[in-house]
């Protein structure tokens, strides 16, 4: 199965290392335009967010991975699949960079729409998240009592 990751779990990210696909060589962007923010709550700070919104923001660039169903399963466990607060695994088309003539298909976490509340503290919308943006990403453990 294919995956689209374009936030922390890209090569060189925070989190890749949960990520135990095998890369597809380039760089992807999506057919579909999507919203793309870097958010800030108070459990995680400047986290990538796409936002099942067709048809607006940008063309989003990421990579591509082929993944197992038991790197995928721990991927939907991280991304909080299934969770009132958690991500959607959606179909996306991506074109190649290299060659737009080349799209193929692969799932991509979103968050949906009514997740983005006014309230959240947003940056974006963006093409790409880079590393820059990804500066100061964190994810706050839970502390033993």
């Amino acid at each position: 199965m294919r995956i689209f990751v374009y936030g922390t779990l890209k090569e060189g990210f925070p989190n890749a290392y949960l990520n135990l696909g095998q890369r597809v060589p380039g760089l992807f962007r999506t057919v579909q335009r999507f919203p793309f923010y870097v958010v800030r709550l108070p459990l995680e700070n400047r986290a990538p967010w796409l936002i099942h919104q067709p048809g607006l923001g940008h063309h989003v660039i990421g990579q591509v991975f082929e993944v197992d169903e038991a790197n995928l399963e721990a991927i939907d466990r991280f991304e909080e699949v299934g969770q009132p607060t958690g991500y959607t695994r959606v179909p996306v088309m991506l074109q190649a960079l290299a060659d737009p003539v080349t799209q193929v298909q692969a799932f991509a976490y979103m968050k949906q729409p009514q997740q983005l509340t006014a309230d959240i503290p947003r940056e974006g919308p963006f093409e790409e998240y880079t590393a820059e943006l990804a500066a100061g990403y964190w994810i706050e453990q839970p502390t033993a009592q």
